[in-house]
């Protein structure tokens, strides 16, 4: 077993991990953002202003980006698979 390809297939699946989960940390953050900056101009400190709009923004986020998402994750599925056969030699 050849420990440099053992050490790249895990670096790629990290980074392939980042690259999935990027935007919805992103989208997050913003309309996390956007909800602090209203309930600050706003004085008011419900739990559930924050809450809910990132609920339904991550929500029509993840119907947008299910295409992406199963393509993405069925190509890397077919090259982790193809890179184990050849761990093991």
């Amino acid at each position: 077993m050849n420990p440099y390809l053992a050490i790249d297939t895990f670096r790629t699946t990290v980074v392939f991990a980042l690259y999935v989960v990027a935007p919805f940390l992103i989208v997050t953050l913003v309309v996390g953002l956007l909800a602090s900056l209203l309930q600050s101009v706003t004085s008011m400190q419900e739990p559930t202003l924050t809450f809910v709009p990132k609920l339904l923004v991550l929500a029509a986020l993840g119907l947008l980006l299910t295409p992406w998402l199963l393509r993405s994750l069925s190509e890397f599925t077919v090259t982790i698979l193809t890179r184990m056969g050849e761990l093991g030699h």
